[in-house]
């Protein structure tokens, strides 16, 4: 618990506070790359700490609550840059025209050309992934890449895995169309699978051999911090033989968009598993079990026994998984269709796009009002997950 509060907290804040940084960065440049006038660029919400006005005119702020940040664009009302009506923009390219002239009516971000705003508004999200991928390339090129050879050591009677024939021996190539490098990567795979059915190609005795399993749920233990988590098993003991190999910049890359596209093929695995009834939500987390595992992460006693040396590269690498895995959460988060959030701005600039008309204020703020429930709803969930599985199920 003293780890959770001294570091977990802080060292979360730290690393949001990055992330948000260079997302936000994200909508800055690419409407500096079209000329957009801007107000401010602050990291955090609430009162202003510091403060700075650049030649531009810009406002760089940091602010109180650092659980967020915000680009606010020249002439908007509010931070979330919700589109104003026809006749707003008319009485604001009025206004705009009488003080500046009609030429400056097009350096403000409302009176952009729809694909212009829309790159805007997407830039965040991208610069998210773009951080996860260059953070794990030096993770990459530091650690080099893991080769393994995850080969079925033992089965166990009566499982899924002795139905569907695995033998001792096998080595387990593919899971479900995706590549399988290492054991971690089959445990991983199947315990998002639970009662689902698919295809684990195996090579045997030099032979590809396609087997067809059905995990059972289960009660998984995660390792260290000895939480556990419900999810698919099939029965085996698996041998991992992992080979290092290291890595150039360039490998490394293309090995850092491959775990950046993995990362993400798990979330969309997990969340279509919610929509369609096959998983209950209980492993999605928030704050606070990102603040523990945080904690954890920089705490670890085992580490404590290694080299100073060591333990400033584990910490450091350990920063940086932590640090690109909520980064490419944070991306896909601010994709999904919900106002308020980026994917929210780019549904209504598709409506725009193919009706040719804006959608109403009135619409826009009824939706944006939804979202906020469903946003706070979610987090509560999410709050009462981490209580649940890091604090001793305080609630069940």
């Amino acid at each position: 618990m003293i780890q959770f509060f001294l570091v977990g907290i802080p060292l979360l804040l730290v690393i949001i506070s990055i992330i948000v940084a260079f997302h936000e960065y994200g909508h800055y440049s690419v409407a500096r790359l079209f000329n957009t006038r801007i107000e401010r660029f602050s990291i955090g919400f609430g009162k202003i700490l510091l403060r700075r006005k650049d030649k531009r005119g810009v406002e760089w702020c940091i602010s109180a609550l650092p659980l967020g940040g915000y680009v606010k664009f020249a002439g908007d009302e509010n931070v979330s840059s919700m589109s104003p009506s026809a006749e707003e923009l008319e009485a604001a390219r009025a206004s705009i025209t009488a003080r500046e002239g009609a030429a400056a009516v097009a350096d403000y971000f409302h009176f952009k050309p729809l694909w212009q705003r829309a790159l805007i508004i997407v830039a965040g999200p991208v610069f998210n992934f773009i951080l996860a991928i260059a953070l794990f390339t030096v993770m990459f090129s530091i650690i080099g890449d893991q080769i393994g050879r995850p080969t079925v050591a033992q089965v166990f009677p009566d499982t899924p895995a002795a139905r569907a024939g695995f033998i001792p021996g096998d080595v387990i190539r593919r899971i479900d169309g995706r590549d399988v490098g290492n054991g971690s990567d089959v445990v991983m795979l199947v315990a998002l699978r639970a009662d689902s059915t698919f295809p684990i190609q195996v090579e045997r005795a030099g032979k590809p051999v396609v087997l067809t399993v059905t995990p059972e749920r289960a009660k998984l233990d995660l390792g260290k911090s000895g939480d556990e988590v419900s999810g698919g098993r099939i029965g085996i003991a698996i041998d991992d033989k992992i080979d290092r190999r290291p890595l150039n910049p360039a490998q490394a890359f293309v090995r850092a968009n491959v775990e950046t596209w993995a990362t993400l093929d798990r979330t969309f695995t997990y969340l279509g598993r919610i929509f369609i009834g096959k998983e209950n939500g209980d492993q999605l987390s928030g704050m606070i079990g990102m603040a523990k595992v945080t904690g954890d992460l920089a705490t670890d006693p085992e580490m404590a026994q290694l080299p100073l040396r060591v333990q400033l590269i584990n910490l450091f690498l350990r920063f940086l998984l932590l640090t690109a895995t909520i980064s490419i959460g944070v991306g896909f988060l601010n994709l999904l269709p919900v106002p308020m959030l980026d994917g929210g701005h780019l549904a209504f600039y598709a409506w725009q796009g193919i009706t040719r008309k804006p959608i109403s204020p009135a619409v826009q703020n009824v939706a944006f009002r939804i979202a906020v429930v469903l946003i706070l709803g979610l987090m509560l969930f999410a709050a009462w997950n981490d209580l649940n599985r890091h604090f001793g199920g305080l609630f069940s």
